[in-house]
């Protein structure tokens, strides 16, 4: 007991001890890898959030060694991510202008906020609340986020400076009405930016693709546009590490911060936990929802002490991490403390990055944002799951963040309930085909079935959502001529009160009216439910078997046999033939 809580409080010991000198040096390579592809992602996240660049990199430093050190995945590396500063961007620039005091003491504050929620979610054990979000409503909010991060960079690539707070659809109206304004160095800089880059990638998958782009266009721009006034530059960056500073948080801001910040900590969340547990499925490694939830949280505590904001899983230097041969968490560590190494080699040289750059940049990252691959695959097999991607994509778009994430969750569950709520009826019938006994779909096989007897298998739960759906169905086989229905009851996982009532009204209505229901391979727990309840008493004991061939058995000494004799189908064994 007392281990397994060291371990739930400080996971790092259940992996420490596999630590060698082997797994050192993978780590230490992979640490360096992901040290490269972070710079300029670090660079890039925090100008989508609103803030400086540097605090990209005090949060790539910070959050990493945290999570690494109290989250449950190996792999997972942790820190800005192009969703949540977007998010924090969307939720903060209400009330501060980016890049100010006020706006970086809010986004800090926030990121404070959102560490405490996910550490008490953690806490209370609610990991489970993941598996209610559908990876649909991943989809559509990611891509839906990347095409608004593309279009927060337009500006800098045209040139054309767009009003603070436009709408999405309003800032390409303008940007459009203005498109005789666009400045074609800056547009050519940031194109050949992202061109550059994405010939890198194609000639070289593992070469730090966006840093060699970022550096020769800058020293291209430099080299022949120097002096050039519309061309602005990120600006030198500060060569020390982030300091100790306590957030300042007055209990004003508290109410409204809370609201947001729970958006901010499920997003952040979800992200981790998909990312950790798809790198999971390759290793062999199982993910602890709870853990990773304590994991961030702590991240995000400790990381609005070092001037840190809201950050999460990054799939993209998690994936980087994992192929690169990483082998336990030190990598993630690693790459934290060499990237603060490279920050001071690095840094004065930022005063010459052009902000076109970055803006080609940023919107490579946002397409790459966007799984062409699985939307693909969920239009192609799910009308419902495609409805919600599109609606969480479109809220987006056009609504606050913070409300489409929720309005897709909600979307999400409203589709599970839809198909928890209607069990799916299955007429079965014999192969007369098959030496076997097994019963087959009716209308998948075109099956004949017996004129005295129902076989029916129910697909799903029968509780309170679903006893009106199932009402139905039973309404329908109650008006055909049949006598016999046997309920075929493998499948049912769930019977709650509201549904065995109905089934001991049901089974009293067939009854008085001369038919009888019969039900076959009920599980034990639904059994046991029903003993309990003294439900299965008033159906009657003999009303329930074990298994399809002895209910058949005893169903057909019940049958007509008048009918039987002159009956041409003969589909049971007990048939006369």
């Amino acid at each position: 007991m007392i281990k397994n809580k060291s371990i739930r409080w400080f996971p790092a010991s259940k992996w420490i001890g596999e630590v060698d000198k082997k797994t050192l040096q993978a780590d230490l390579l992979a640490g360096l890898t992901g040290a490269v592809i972070v710079l300029p992602q670090g660079v890039a996240f925090a100008m989508i959030a609103g803030l400086p660049p540097i605090y990209g990199l005090y949060t790539a430093m910070v959050l990493p060694i945290i999570a690494a050190l109290f989250g449950s995945s190996k792999h997972l590396i942790s820190g800005p991510t192009t969703a949540i500063s977007l998010v924090v961007f969307s939720t903060v620039s209400e009330y501060a202008t980016p890049t100010t005091p006020e706006f970086i003491t809010l986004a800090i504050a926030i990121t404070l906020v959102v560490g405490l929620i996910q550490l008490l979610l953690g806490v209370f054990r609610f990991g489970a609340v993941i598996n209610f979000v559908s990876h649909s409503v991943i989809l559509g909010f990611t891509a839906g986020a990347a095409v608004l991060i593309a279009t927060s960079q337009m500006s800098y690539l045209v040139g054309v400076k767009v009003p603070r707070g436009t709408s999405f659809l309003d800032t390409w109206l303008f940007l459009f009405s203005k498109i005789g304004e666009t400045n074609i160095v800056l547009f050519g800089i940031g194109a050949g930016t992202l061109i550059l880059a994405i010939f890198i990638k194609r000639i070289h998958k593992m070469a730090p693709h966006l840093l060699i782009a970022m550096v020769v266009t800058s020293f291209i721009t430099y080299y022949f546009f120097e002096g050039d006034q519309n061309i602005q530059l990120v600006g030198k960056l500060p060569q020390g590490l982030p300091q100790f500073v306590l957030p300042n948080i007055d209990v004003g801001q508290l109410t409204f911060l809370s609201s947001n910040a729970f958006a901010i900590a499920l997003l952040g969340l979800i992200e981790s936990v998909a990312i950790g547990r798809s790198i999971a499925v390759k290793t062999g490694q199982r993910i602890d929802s709870n853990q990773e939830f304590i994991g961030q949280g702590l991240s995000n505590i400790v990381g609005s002490f070092f001037s840190c904001y809201a950050g999460a899983g990054s799939f993209t230097r998690s994936g980087i991490n994992y192929s690169a041969g990483a082998k336990t968490p030190f990598s993630s560590i690693f790459a934290a403390i060499f990237l603060m190494l490279v920050i001071y080699f690095v840094a004065p040289l930022a005063a010459y990055l052009p902000i076109t750059v970055m803006g080609g940049v940023i919107i490579l990252v946002a397409y790459n944002l966007i799984d062409f691959a699985h939307i693909k695959k969920l239009v192609k097999t799910s009308q419902g799951d495609s409805l919600v991607m599109l609606i969480t994509f479109l809220a987006t778009l056009f609504m606050e963040l913070e409300y489409a994430i929720y309005l897709g969750v909600f979307f999400s569950l409203a589709l599970y309930l839809r198909k928890t709520s209607k069990p799916r009826f299955v007429e079965l019938s014999p192969d007369t085909n098959s030496e076997k006994d097994m019963l087959l779909n009716v209308e998948e096989y075109n099956l004949e079935t017996c004129p005295q007897l129902m076989i029916y298998r129910i697909e799903g739960s029968l509780f309170f959502g679903s006893v009106d759906h199932v009402a139905d169905q039973m309404d329908s086989l109650f008006s055909r001529p049949e006598k016999h229905l046997v309920l075929v009851a493998n499948n049912i996982n769930l019977i709650d009160h509201s549904g065995a009532e109905y089934l001991e009204d049901e089974s009293r209505k067939w009854k008085n009216s001369g038919k009888q229901i019969y039900f076959s391979g009920l599980k034990k727990r639904g059994r046991k439910f029903l003993e309990e309840g003294g439900f299965i008493t008033e159906i009657g004991e003999e009303f329930f078997y074990n298994n399809k061939q002895d209910v058949i058995k005893e169903v057909y000494n019940k049958l007509d046999h008048q009918i039987c004799s002159d009956c041409k189908v003969k589909l049971f064994r007990e048939c006369p033939k």
